[in-house]
């Protein structure tokens, strides 16, 4: 998925530049990680991301778009962190990373997903699930 573009995969991403809401399941596994689900789109939003929240419901999360690392500065919570690559295939998983650290870059990542904390386990996502990412209306 590019950000400009509007992209499909059979496997995985579907999204397009203009998406704003989406959801995101992990057919593999039969969960839905994401049921209210937000497109990080513009500067503003990227650079915002989740900073000062100071809690997250169950099924929210934040796709970022071209990005294969996060930083947890100004976060008030833990998050479970996937990084995807161009198919929506999970190459790594942080789960309940901290507030105030810095996390690892990812070769080949192309999308980050930023979940509450626990999500990654209440779902059972591992790393090699391809994860179905859908506009949302």
């Amino acid at each position: 998925m590019v950000a400009a573009e509007n992209v499909s995969s059979e496997s995985g991403v579907f999204c397009t530049h203009q998406t704003r809401r989406m959801t995101v399941s992990n057919p593999q596994r039969g969960h839905t990680l994401v049921t209210e689900g937000e497109v990080a789109r513009t500067f503003w939003q990227r650079f915002r991301g989740l900073m000062g929240r100071s809690s997250l419901p169950d099924g929210y999360g934040l796709l970022f778009i071209h990005e294969n690392w996060i930083h947890m500065f100004f976060m008030r919570i833990p998050l479970d962190v996937l990084h995807l690559d161009d198919s929506g295939r999970v190459i790594r998983i942080l789960e309940s990373i901290r507030p105030w650290r810095v996390g690892p870059f990812v070769r080949h990542g192309t999308y980050v997903l930023e979940l509450p904390a626990g999500s990654v386990e209440r779902t059972n996502t591992a790393v090699g699930d391809i994860l179905r990412i859908a506009p949302r209306d």
